[in-house]
Parts: C-alpha cells; sequence; structure tokens
C-alpha cells in the first residue's frame, strides 16, 4: 500500500548523498509536464510535485521515496 500526503505535508526526501526537506504541493494522478520532467502518474501510482525548503525548486516523486517529517 501506497503512503499518502496531502498538499502542504511537510515531508522529507533523499538527493543523492544527503536528504532534502520540503513541502507537497500536489498530488499528481494523470500524465503531465511538473517538475521539470514528463510524469508517469494515475490513480493507482500517484507521484507528489513537492517544493524544496533549501532551493526552492519543485521536484516529482513517488509515493514511497518521500517520508513524513
Amino acid at each position: 500500500m501506497s503512503k499518502e500526503f496531502h498538499r502542504g505535508d511537510r515531508v522529507r526526501w533523499d538527493a543523492g548523498n544527503q536528504s532534502s526537506t520540503g513541502i507537497v504541493e500536489k498530488k499528481i494522478t494523470s500524465d503531465t509536464e511538473a517538475g521539470g520532467r514528463h510524469v508517469k502518474a494515475s490513480a493507482d501510482a500517484p507521484q507528489y510535485l513537492v517544493r524544496s525548503d533549501k532551493s526552492g525548486a519543485t521536484a516529482v516523486h513517488h509515493p514511497d521515496k518521500i517520508h513524513p517529517l
């Protein structure tokens, strides 16, 4: 079962050899362009758009790659 996140949730994810933190901006449930790339997602396999606290940049992650703070 995938983790469920909501807009505004504070999360952490691994970024290379360090961790990053940020806020969930959006749950993505259909194919789209986000975080600078093409995202394949569905209601059964969502991804999440997150904004980095440090850089302010956005990225898209699978729910198993992000963790609640």
